[in-house]
């Protein structure tokens, strides 16, 4: 099943890793890992969604939570980073870290109750559930991130960068990193759309979520003759918000640092209907998933992260990833965290 902008999908069809298919017929289900793992499931009985389920969630314990980077390895990180960009290599990249703790009752664990939860205790823009465990997806997002939207031939996209308790905590650093991957998200997007339709309508606007305020932008273009969701994927994936500028020089360097997959984590979540020609993509982030072919038994995942530049400093860095963890693994553990300190270190 899937769940997303109140419509509930059920009565799977078929599963393919073929972007083509998205703009062939019938509403797809979406999840791309951010290694490029590609999951879209076409489902028979879409229709407007019942209320949320009242079933309970059962989370990890709060204390549970480790970090596949912790603070020394990470702050050590963004030091590395620094140096890459004062050596010309890179201008920015986004540094990150999954989180994992166990489930304490696997067989029940259900990502659309704590798609639920995350509803109620962070409501997002592109909320939603992909539950499909026979194909080792099982989603819940609370992504206040838009990747991709597609009407018709315009495609649009909204770059978050800049991260602070409030607008004051915003720096001019913040500004300067979303300025610069909107240039990134411009170029991607140039690839699949007509030449001279990109335009940026929003450029560093403030946005209020719960506990947080981003720095967002938007980016739109028209699809070129012959273009669809195979050529936007392949020139815009992965998000560029999550990567960094150079992308390619970015993704090698998150390779080097990062000790292992994201998975969903910054990847992309969402549903397109191919008869109408919309769809919206979420970039995976303020994401759970659980993986459950691991080691010592299913774990639920969560990741997150910060862009670093050459005004970055390595402590803040990581507190801004503590930020952004630490109300949604409150919620997830059932433990409202409102005060900004994430458990996990």
């Amino acid at each position: 099943m899937a769940r997303f902008d109140g419509l509930l999908a059920t009565g799977l069809r078929d599963v393919t890793d073929d972007p083509a298919a998205l703009d062939s017929r019938g509403w797809w289900a979406v999840v791309a890992d951010f290694e490029g793992r590609l999951v879209c499931a076409r489902f028979a009985d879409v229709r407007p969604a019942p209320p949320a389920p009242s079933r309970g969630w059962r989370g990890p314990r709060p204390e549970a939570w480790t970090s596949s980077l912790e603070r020394e390895a990470y702050v050590e990180g963004v030091r590395r980073i620094r140096d890459r960009i004062a050596a010309g290599e890179v201008y920015q990249a986004n540094l990150c870290r999954v989180l994992g703790a166990p489930l304490p009752d696997p067989a029940e664990a259900d990502v659309d109750a704590l798609a639920t939860l995350l509803g109620r205790g962070n409501p997002a823009p592109h909320g939603g559930t992909v539950r499909l465990p026979a194909h080792g997806v099982e989603v819940a997002t609370a992504s206040p991130e838009l990747y991709l939207r597609r009407t018709g031939r315009t495609v649009e996209s909204g770059p978050i960068k800049g991260t602070g308790r409030t607008a004051a905590d915003l720096l001019e650093k913040d500004h300067a990193e979303n300025v610069m991957i909107v240039d990134l998200v411009r170029n991607d997007l140039g690839r699949a759309c007509a030449p001279g339709s990109i335009t940026v309508p929003a450029l560093c606007a403030v946005e209020a979520h719960p506990g947080l305020v981003h720095l967002v932008s938007t980016v739109r273009g028209e699809l070129a003759p012959g273009a669809g969701w195979a050529a936007l994927l392949a020139s815009t994936f992965p998000p560029g918000s999550v990567t960094g500028a150079p992308k390619h020089s970015a993704l090698h360097l998150i390779r080097a640092l990062e000790s292992g997959p994201r998975g969903p984590y910054c990847g992309a979540v969402g549903w397109v209907d191919a008869d109408r020609g919309t769809g919206v993509l979420a970039v995976g982030i303020r994401t759970f998933w659980i993986e459950r072919s691991v080691p010592g038994g299913p774990l639920l995942r969560f990741g997150t992260g910060a862009g670093i530049t050459w005004g970055s400093d390595p402590e803040r860095e990581w507190d801004e990833t503590v930020l952004k963890a630490s109300r949604l693994l409150g919620v997830a553990s059932g433990d409202q965290v409102t005060t900004g300190k994430a458990r996990p270190r």
